[in-house]
């Protein structure tokens, strides 16, 4: 599902470099990321309800809302569903990074639940932190919606193909 990039200039700041507050270029917008979890994710991964809440160049953040189906005993969001959803969110910030869908991988996905993420909806924050030609690198950052806290974070490396 390769897309040609788009002809829409990346916005700059002044000095000329890439402006990562400026929104996602090549069309890419929370409408279009949203619809990009439809068409390029599996059934089951849809089925984690994520919502496309914000996205600029390089930076994506998801509603992954409380469901019973991904939760254990005390309403605790199983970590698999963590995990499913900070790669996805990552998958959406390097789309915004590039400014169109491009196939990629995950190489490695380092996860460290720092508390339980219990009755309530998380907030799935993925940023871009380095892309190069072959490889991206990113972080991800799951809060509680209700409280912020932080509750789970994850590095990432992705290959392009």
């Amino acid at each position: 599902m390769t897309h040609p990039a788009s002809d829409t200039p990346t916005p700059t700041k002044a000095s000329g470099t890439p402006d990562p507050a400026a929104p996602p270029s090549g069309g890419v917008d929370t409408a279009s990321l949203q619809a990009l979890l439809a068409d390029w994710f599996a059934p089951w991964v849809q089925q984690l309800g994520l919502q496309v809440t914000k996205a600029t160049r390089g930076e994506v953040t998801l509603r992954l809302p409380a469901n019973p189906h991904l939760s254990r005993i005390g309403g605790m969001v199983c970590g698999q569903a963590m995990m499913a959803a900070a790669d996805t969110a990552m998958v959406l910030a390097i789309v915004s990074q590039l400014g169109s869908r491009q196939p990629m991988t995950t190489v490695q996905l380092n996860t460290s639940f720092l508390k339980p993420l219990a009755n309530q909806d998380g907030w799935v924050t993925a940023r871009v932190i380095r892309a190069g030609k072959s490889l991206v690198f990113g972080e991800i950052d799951i809060t509680g919606a209700n409280d912020g806290k932080s509750v789970c974070r994850a590095s990432t490396t992705y290959a392009l193909l």
